[in-house]
């Protein structure tokens, strides 16, 4: 069941209540680079990111925000720290919502300056907390970095907004530590409206942060907690945006799009199944099917077991099948597997 949170608008798009699970990302160029972010910020959109991020360290990479709005199509969110005027100023440029941390964006004056831009605009401000600086206050009433000391940490700075007469709210709690990021979201989930982006932090490399993220992720959203989710990797922010839309497909909480299947290698297995996998993968990006497609290693037990498929290829020594349904339509060579393959998912798309 999913949990029930108050509906948030992030530009034209509205996360919370009932509405989907949004995929976001983060740039990782320079944002006063306007066209290096913009550049990225349509592949990721291409890709799959729904809602996008972009630090803004500096005033010119504020006033960036303005032109970078322009040239895109999806909510642009301001993450800001330390400096109060910096979040003002991505506001005053078409930030679709900002990320703060009101315990480092300054004193009760600043962050109320803060706030009534934000309402002037009707801009969300997503109030975010870390475990990495939680207050030295909590760590010693918990006795370390607990999930209870990042929950009263939020609900904290939550507070301090509401009493500012504010309540268009997203609250994150980000921890690299996967067990207590879940406690802490369960945790909230109980006690706060407002809508929660989840993700584990830090999560590290594409194979170590992809695990990380698939099991915190997974547990939180089978459990209805989260309206928007990142998976935080140190690689390429399209790979973030992958591992997203697949996390939710998995659970059954985004349909459609192309699902690969593939079987694991073994002495059987007479083609190259890894190197052949990866490229079937980059030729179903552009696919606009509701399908499953198996990547088989062995020709002969091959559309047995890729039955469940709705099209795939086995390859064998030199050649290959095409397979529909587990039933082969096709015998081919090992060079024109990928190209069989392609043409006959063209087809599928042009009589849907």
């Amino acid at each position: 069941m999913r949990n029930k949170t108050k509906a948030i608008h992030i530009g034209e798009r509205v996360i919370g209540g009932n509405h989907p699970i949004l995929i976001q990302s983060m740039t990782n160029t320079r944002t006063e680079d306007v066209a290096a972010t913009v550049r990225q910020i349509s592949e990721l959109e291409a890709a799959g990111c729904e809602i996008i991020r972009c630090a803004v360290p500096t005033m010119e990479a504020a006033g960036a925000f303005r032109e970078i709005k322009k040239q895109i199509h999806i909510p642009l969110v301001a993450d800001i720290h330390f400096d109060y005027r910096l979040a003002i100023a991505a506001m005053e440029n078409g930030a679709d919502k900002i990320r703060i941390n009101p315990g480092n964006i300054g004193n009760t004056d600043k962050l109320k300056a803060v706030v009534d831009t934000a309402r002037e605009r009707n801009i969300p401000i997503r109030v975010g907390v870390n475990s990495g600086s939680l207050e030295r206050e909590l760590v010693a009433k918990y006795h370390g970095v607990t999930a209870y000391g990042l929950v009263e940490s939020a609900l904290d700075k939550v507070h301090i907004i509401e009493d500012a007469g504010y309540d268009n709210l997203v609250i994150s709690i980000k921890s690299s530590d996967v067990l207590m990021c879940i406690k802490a979201y369960e945790l909230i989930a109980k006690q706060a409206v407002y809508p929660l982006h989840v993700g584990i932090t830090e999560a590290g490399t594409i194979v170590a942060g992809n695990i990380k993220s698939a099991v915190g992720l997974g547990i939180m959203l089978y459990k209805g907690i989260g309206d928007t989710i990142r998976v935080s990797l140190t690689g390429d922010p399209l790979e973030e945006v992958k591992s997203a839309k697949l996390i939710l497909k998995t659970l059954g909480l985004r349909k459609g799009g192309v699902e690969l299947i593939s079987c694991p290698t073994c002495g059987r297995t007479q083609i190259d199944l890894i190197n052949l996998a990866g490229k079937v993968e980059n030729i179903i990006q552009d696919i606009d099917l509701d399908i499953k497609v198996a990547v088989m290693g062995c020709a002969v037990n091959g559309p047995g077991e890729a039955k469940e498929a709705d099209i795939g290829i086995a390859g064998g020594r030199g050649e290959g099948v095409i397979i529909k349904k587990g039933k082969v339509i096709r015998k081919v060579s090992e060079q024109e597997l990928l190209p069989a393959l392609r043409e006959e998912l063209l087809k599928m798309q042009a009589e849907k």
